[in-house]
């Protein structure tokens, strides 16, 4: 039975080391789904099968078990940033400024209160420790895999400051569920009203989605001009997929084709655009049967097309002279499950469902062209990830002087990794990266590194978690914890509602998303029964993800260094 014993116990089996992961991985994952009061903690339980096991005594490796839990961490930050980096600089424009100002006030009065907490103790939870009690109570890992990072720059020796992140972790769930409940009570908050009040907004606001319908061209003073003059003339992008002339046929048109009056045109613009194109062309019109294959030139098809062609990528709709050379018009363009007007500066990226209305060879031929090969998305860029895991690292081994600190700072294997990947979501087509990856495929890579990395630190800190907790300081970190979610949740709400006028299920939303919480955004979309929570969550999680990893670092240079 040795081949057993060693099996179970020799820290420097391979073997050993895998079965290890396998058996916490597992366990923690399926230990994760159960529900305590409708929440779970999900994957986070790898952490608490890794205390488990860790201190049983079932140990690997130290060089190893940090090598997969740094590698876990890059994995994990890099395609997080891949995510949000396509909606990282939009989130900044008009509606969004509001709501991630308030998500930085969040932000900053954790980190306040964290401090204050810190001084009032005078040093008894030394300032390791408390970014990692910090990070819990955000419940936020890639802060603690940057806070871990860190102090291996600092050459750390202390405690496991997984210690504090475990204890604070699920009361920190917790409390920001009962931040949102407190903060409805304290507002008075009527759901019913704030409900009507998005019903209204939504209506109220047209959006820049795909609008169709047909018109009649009236306005004498275009009688013999071209489509093009005509859009330059109403300045609003809109395109026109078909049209009936005095010849009664259906025709696709282009920028060329000269309008009379009485022709009959079938416009696709945004939907904020459509009240002006008709009050400038002429009335609209039910009296075409568009589809009528008896009045069509040619045989006319509308479908979607698939880009699949790397070197498609980033190219706009104007420079691919789809009217002009294929006869052919592009009405919209579908992207991650939105339909988008297809204005002319819209960058066509790998992944995007293009519809376009024209004959049926000529279809077939711009096929051709932007690929619409199914198989080829299957397949992750994997050079793209590499490549920039590879800047990452480099960006993020750069010194960078502060003044007044001893050493330079660094971003380190998460920060710098993070950024990169942000950057290269966004602009990674001027470089000719594709970097389209399948929901599907960036959601297993990025929880295959969330729980290396969990496994990792659980199992390092297993040996003394029981001794912190029972016979150390351990219910003094979930109090600070608790003190560090409840209090910043409950003040900024209050600025949001009587402030700022958020809707409450908008700021629900931000609330979760502030603290990049997942179950909290479970609860939030439970009792609202709209999309609000999610658009507010999703407008402030790329900033907050980013501050909240880059903070937990900047907290241990500055302080523990």
């Amino acid at each position: 039975m040795n081949w057993l014993q060693d099996l179970l116990t020799n820290p420097n089996s391979i073997a050993h080391i895998v079965a290890l992961y396998a058996f916490v991985i597992s366990v923690g994952v399926l230990l994760g789904k159960i529900k305590f009061f409708g929440i779970s903690l999900g994957v986070t339980f790898v952490l608490f099968v890794g205390i488990m096991v860790g201190h049983f005594g079932f140990t690997g490796n130290p060089a190893i078990l940090s090598f997969i839990q740094d590698f876990g961490l890059i994995l994990f930050v890099f395609c997080i940033g891949l995510q949000v980096g396509p909606s990282f600089f939009s989130s900044f424009k008009k509606g969004g400024i509001t709501l991630n100002l308030l998500a930085v006030g969040i932000v900053a009065l954790n980190i306040a209160v964290a401090l204050a907490i810190y001084f009032a103790l005078q040093g008894r939870v030394q300032i390791p420790m408390m970014v990692g009690i910090l990070c819990g109570a955000v419940t936020n890992t890639p802060g603690l895999g940057a806070a871990n990072e860190a102090l291996q720059q600092l050459h750390y020796d202390g405690p496991e400051i997984a210690t504090g992140y475990a204890c604070a972790y699920p009361l920190g769930v917790m409390g920001i569920i009962l931040s949102m409940i407190v903060i409805r009570y304290i507002c008075r908050v009527n759901l019913t009203k704030e409900a009507d009040d998005i019903q209204r907004e939504e209506e109220a606001n047209p959006h820049l989605k795909p609008y169709m319908f047909s018109l009649k061209v009236q306005n004498d003073a275009l009688d013999g001009k071209t489509l093009v003059q005509v859009q330059k003339f109403l300045a609003r992008n809109f395109v026109c997929s078909r049209i009936l002339q005095e010849d009664g046929h259906i025709h696709i048109p282009n920028g060329n084709t000269v309008l009379h009056v009485n022709d009959r045109m079938f416009i696709v613009c945004a939907e904020d655009d459509s009240e002006a194109i008709s009050a400038f062309i002429g009335p609209r019109v039910n009296d075409v049967d568009w589809e009528d294959t008896d009045v069509q030139d040619k045989p006319m098809v509308s479908r979607r097309i698939l880009v699949t062609q790397p070197s498609i990528n980033g190219k706009t709709l104007g420079e691919m002279h789809f009217s002009s050379m294929y006869g052919v018009n592009v009405t919209r363009v579908n992207r991650s499950g939105m339909d988008l007007f297809a204005a002319r500066n819209l960058r066509l990226q790998v992944g995007d469902r293009v519809m376009m209305v024209g004959p049926q060879d000529s279809i077939e031929r711009v096929a051709g062209v932007l690929g619409n090969q199914l198989k080829r998305l299957d397949h992750p860029n994997i050079v793209t990830i590499f490549v920039g895991i590879l800047c990452g690292i480099i960006f993020g081994s750069l010194p960078i002087a502060v003044p007044g600190m001893p050493t330079p700072v660094k971003l380190g294997l998460a920060g710098g990794p993070l950024i990169i990947s942000i950057l290269i979501g966004r602009f990674g087509y001027k470089m000719k990266l594709v970097t389209y990856t399948t929901m599907s495929a960036n959601l297993m890579l990025r929880e295959v590194g969330l729980v290396l990395f969990l496994a990792s630190v659980g199992i390092k800190a297993g040996e003394n978690f029981v001794q912190t907790v029972v016979g150390g300081d351990g219910l003094l970190y979930v109090g600070i914890g608790f003190l560090i979610t409840f209090i910043p949740l409950v003040v900024m709400g209050m600025v949001g509602r009587w402030r700022c006028r958020v809707n409450y299920y908008t700021l629900i939303g931000l609330i979760a998303g502030s603290n990049t919480d997942p179950p909290a955004l479970a609860y939030s979309n439970q009792i609202s029964g709209n999309d609000a929570p999610a658009v507010g969550y999703s407008t402030v999680y790329p900033l907050s993800m980013f501050l909240r990893i880059l903070t937990a670092q900047l907290l241990i240079l500055l302080m523990a260094g």
